[in-house]
């Protein structure tokens, strides 16, 4: 069973963070400004995209976290059902006779 929303997750945000990244440098080249004043607009819009990457970013580790979680309650999970498993074999085991082990020849 596998779980691709983490990686969807990262991938929509990079192609927002792109397009924004795009979309914002293209108005400024654009548009009739300064040079003092285009500088102000790119540190800013610089600024917030990083805010952005930031926050894509936290959420995508918060998903891996609990990714990560849920894989080692289940292998946990896994590894107590084989030990139990193995300590019912041995109980049967011990419970037999050499004779019910041995095979007849």
């Amino acid at each position: 069973m596998s779980n691709n929303r983490g990686s969807s997750a990262l991938e929509v945000t990079l192609s927002f963070l792109v397009g924004a990244a795009t979309g914002f440098v293209l108005g400024i080249l654009f548009a009739p400004a300064s040079g003092e004043e285009t500088r102000k607009k790119i540190h800013e819009g610089a600024a917030k995209t990083a805010e952005k990457a930031k926050e894509g970013y936290e959420k995508v580790a918060k998903e891996a976290e609990k990714g990560i979680k849920v894989v080692k309650e289940k292998t946990t999970e896994g590894i107590d059902a084989i030990k139990e498993f193995v300590e019912k074999k041995k109980e049967e085991l011990t419970k037999k006779t050499p004779e019910e082990i041995t095979p007849e020849k």
